[in-house]
C-alpha cells in the first residue's frame, strides 16, 4: 500500500488491495477481500465489504456502505449517505447470504445524496441519479433519474450538465464546455466515437 494515505482511525483488514494515491479517511472500515483502485477517496465512516470492487478515481463521500457484490467502475461518484443493498427481500430471521445480487455502476456515473440503489441492477455510463431517488431497475447511459421510484426525466453530459434533448426520438447535441458530440437514436444517447449498451 505504497503512497496510500490511511487515517489513523481507519481499519483496513489484512488482504485488502488499495491502489496508489488513494485516500482513506476517518473511521473507514475496509474488509480484507476488497479491491480498491488508484486515486480513490473514501470519506468519513465508509464501509467496504469483502466482495467489492471500486475502480480508479472513484469518490465515495461520508456515511456510505458498499456491500458485497457491488462493483463500481472508474470515476464513480457516491454522494453522502447514499445506500446500496445486496438482498432484494431481507428478513432478520431468515438467512439470505446465498441470495446476494450483484450491482454494477459503470464508468463516470453519479449517485446523488441519500439515493438508494436496489440490488441486481446496472447503472449505465455517466448516468446521474438525483438526490433521494430510489432506483430499482437498470439505468441507461447518460440518463438523468429522479423520484421514488426513479424515472428518467432527461439526459446528462459526461461533463455533468443536463442535455437539451427529448427522452425518445432522435437529435444531436454539442457540449459547450468540451466540444464533445452526442447523438440520440432510438431512445439511446451515445457520445461520438463511443457506443454504450443499456
Amino acid at each position: 500500500m505504497n503512497k496510500v494515505f490511511i487515517h489513523q482511525t481507519a481499519i483496513v483488514d489484512e488482504g485488502a488491495q488499495i491502489g496508489e494515491g488513494s485516500r482513506i479517511w476517518h473511521w473507514v472500515h475496509i474488509c480484507g477481500g476488497a479491491k480498491i483502485g488508484k486515486g480513490v477517496s473514501l470519506g468519513q465512516n465508509v464501509f467496504v465489504g469483502n466482495k467489492v470492487v471500486i475502480g480508479d478515481q472513484s469518490k465515495i463521500q461520508n456515511n456510505v456502505s458498499v456491500y458485497d457484490n457491488v462493483t463500481l467502475e472508474e470515476g464513480v461518484f457516491c454522494a453522502p449517505s447514499m445506500v446500496f443493498t445486496n438482498v432484494y427481500n431481507p428478513r432478520s430471521l431468515i438467512e439470505r447470504k446465498s441470495e446476494y445480487q450483484g450491482t454494477l455502476v459503470k464508468k463516470g456515473a453519479t449517485l446523488g445524496a441519500n439515493c438508494t440503489i436496489v440490488c441486481g441492477i446496472t447503472i449505465g455510463e455517466y448516468a446521474f441519479i438525483g438526490a433521494g431517488a430510489v432506483v430499482n431497475r437498470d439505468v441507461k447511459p447518460f440518463a438523468l433519474m429522479v423520484g421514488v421510484p426513479a424515472k428518467q426525466i432527461g439526459w446528462m453530459s459526461e461533463y455533468g450538465e443536463q442535455i437539451d434533448l427529448p427522452l425518445e426520438g432522435e437529435g444531436a447535441y454539442i457540449c459547450p464546455h468540451t466540444g464533445s458530440q452526442y447523438r440520440l437514436e432510438q431512445g439511446q444517447l451515445t457520445k461520438k466515437g463511443e457506443s454504450h449498451a443499456s
